[in-house]
């Protein structure tokens, strides 16, 4: 069977490469030539279904739900702030009718440059009340970065944090941007601590003027007619989730509703024991990323549930708001939970609300996940995800037969397989290939970019670009990239196993290993390691280390001490920027 890409014809449409489109419903039904048994499905948790009956319905109807389900339940908290879900309900409703004042309509796409603060959900369900499409753009982003993304998407209009708005302005002129909002931090906070902040942060410059330029507070003065929500099928775009995909420059993946919703309700099945309007999630992950959006935004959304709103990941904040407001779910990247287990002056008490959590972005090392469920007495089970994939593909059980190193085994509805990266050919259990998975969750395609999405879609399977290896229970592991891997002296070197290796060193908190160019075996491992306070090492030190762990040929020939290792906005390390 054939499941046909669809790609975006710059018009919110979608075009076929050949034939006729082939709808999930259809693909569920059907069996792929030489689909792989789901061997995986007898080793999931008791009370997780290996299959869901998924709503037919667009995230702001799921969103309204839970406004109408549980309008006084406190839906975030920012610093000493709290929205219920009925004000929350409110503000989407209000501002979604400002936007379309302002000429915001079905199919547009609009940017949100903003951290996690309540604006942050408020823009969100707005613009998805809309029929709009969501462009969430890293605020981290220098002008170069914001011009592509804008550019590319088509956005016209960008809901942007007041300290970032002098970057956008400078490369507006070159986007398609015809109206920008504005709003700053201390809008959001209780009054007094808005006015310190203020004063903190006042600049001497007065706010800039420019044509189609609005502050957010003043908008929502404004009378407008209200509008009620646009009829938006599940098979809509929703987002477009700009990745540097498995290869290549920034593309934007394009999500649907139903993308969307059929992978928070994985998840949610997933984490079986997740109690309904009680939890309370830690959503240090920036909602911007696809992992903060599902594992935070949307799924709390879903479950009803309270978001502690953290703007920026400081550890001292982390560890302040986890003390203080007892978050119940924390999902994270591994360098978070690193950081908390090192943490000086940190106790057990005050981890111990702390019940579920699932680390993915890069390898969870054993030592880190064994400390940190040790301090909390919660769980903290590694999973695997992309974003386009929505992102969550596969997760170690939560309560049942856990394999540590691994990633698991897909999640509900999802099929995964090991194929030669050029032949495409299945690989047989224990041998190394890339993983490609099929899921409902699976993005349409990348935005405007036929021959790249051609080249990761194909019969219905997305190629991930990771090199993995499934074994006889169905669990898989990731070995490394498929761009990361270090071929020396025609021998494969993944760069996790040496990794893995290095982080059981008591003194190393933080490590990577890139390929480096040799004259003589063409590459060889490069380790760079961020030392424990209070730890001294040398590179032979480091290297005697290894002998008796790693084959010779694995063991780095390099070894660079830094301060701290360069990471993108979720905590991942960027190998990329130390292969440079």
């Amino acid at each position: 069977m054939t499941l046909l890409a669809i790609f975006p014809d710059g018009k919110g449409s979608f075009g076929k490469v050949a034939g006729t489109a082939i709808v999930w419903s259809i693909h569920l039904q059907l069996t792929v030539e030489n689909t792989v048994e789901k061997i995986w499905l007898r080793h999931y948790d008791e009370a997780v279904p290996t299959s869901i009956d998924y709503p037919d319905i667009d995230l702001y109807s799921m969103f309204r739900q839970a406004v109408e389900e549980h309008p006084r339940g406190t839906a975030t908290r920012f610093f000493g702030g709290r929205t219920r879900f009925g004000e929350l309900g409110e503000k989407v409703d209000r501002f979604a009718s400002v936007l379309a004042s302002l000429g915001v309509k079905k199919g547009d796409r609009v940017a949100l440059i903003l951290p996690n603060m309540p604006l942050y959900p408020i823009a969100h369900f707005a613009v998805l009340k809309l029929g709009a499409v969501l462009v969430p753009t890293n605020p981290l982003y220098v002008e170069r970065e914001l011009q592509y993304q804008l550019s590319d998407s088509g956005a016209e209009t960008v809901v942007v944090l007041d300290k970032l708005l002098g970057r956008l302005l400078a490369v507006r002129d070159k986007t398609p941007v015809k109206r920008i909002i504005s709003a700053g931090i201390q809008e959001f906070l209780p009054a007094i601590l808005g006015i310190l902040y203020g004063l903190k942060n006042r600049s001497s410059e007065p706010p800039p003027k420019a044509p189609g330029l609005y502050e957010y507070r003043e908008l929502m003065k404004r009378k407008v007619p209200s509008r009620e929500a646009a009829e938006v099928s599940p098979e809509d775009t929703a987002i477009l989730l700009y990745t540097g995909g498995t290869t290549g420059l920034s593309k934007g993946a394009t999500l649907t509703h139903r993308n969307l919703v059929c992978n928070v309700h994985q998840t949610k099945s997933w984490l079986s024991d997740l109690q309904v309007k009680k939890e309370v999630f830690l959503c240090a992950l920036p909602f911007f990323h696809s992992y903060g959006l599902t594992t935070g935004l949307h799924l709390a959304v879903l479950c009803r549930c309270t978001m502690i709103l953290l703007p920026r990941v400081d550890l001292a904040d982390v560890v302040k708001r986890i003390r203080k407001h007892r978050p119940t779910i924390f999902c994270g990247v591994p360098a978070m939970y690193n950081a908390i287990n090192n943490y000086t002056g940190i106790t057990s008490s005050d981890l111990s609300s702390i019940r579920l959590c699932v680390s993915g972005g890069a390898g969870l090392p054993s030592d880190v996940q064994a400390r940190f469920e040790e301090m909390s007495g919660g769980k903290l089970v590694e999973g695997y995800g992309l974003s386009e994939a929505s992102p969550l593909v596969s997760v170690n059980p939560i309560f049942g037969n856990r394999k540590n190193g691994t990633i698991g085994v897909p999640v509900a509805d999802t099929d995964a397989r090991i194929v030669d990266g050029d032949t495409g050919e299945i690989l047989p259990q224990g041998e190394v290939g890339e993983l490609s998975v099929s899921g409902p969750q699976v993005m349409q395609g990348y935005w405007n970019k036929r021959e790249e999405t051609a080249n990761v879609l194909q019969d219905g399977w997305l190629k991930t670009g990771d090199m993995a290896v499934m074994d006889e229970d169905g669990y898989f592991t990731i070995v490394d990239r498929k761009k990361d891997l270090i071929l020396s002296a025609g021998m494969n070197i993944y760069s996790r196993e040496v990794e893995e290796v290095l982080y059981q060193h008591p003194g190393v908190q933080d490590a990577a290993v890139v390929g480096v160019p040799s004259k003589v075996r063409g590459e060889v491992p490069k380790a760079f390691i961020v030392l424990k306070e209070g730890h001294e090492l040398t590179r032979r030190d480091v290297i005697r280390f290894c002998h008796g762990k790693l084959a010779r040929f694995k063991i780095p020939r390099h070894v660079e001490f830094r301060d701290e290792l360069p990471k993108s906005a979720i905590g991942k390390i960027l190998k990329r920027l130390l292969k440079d």
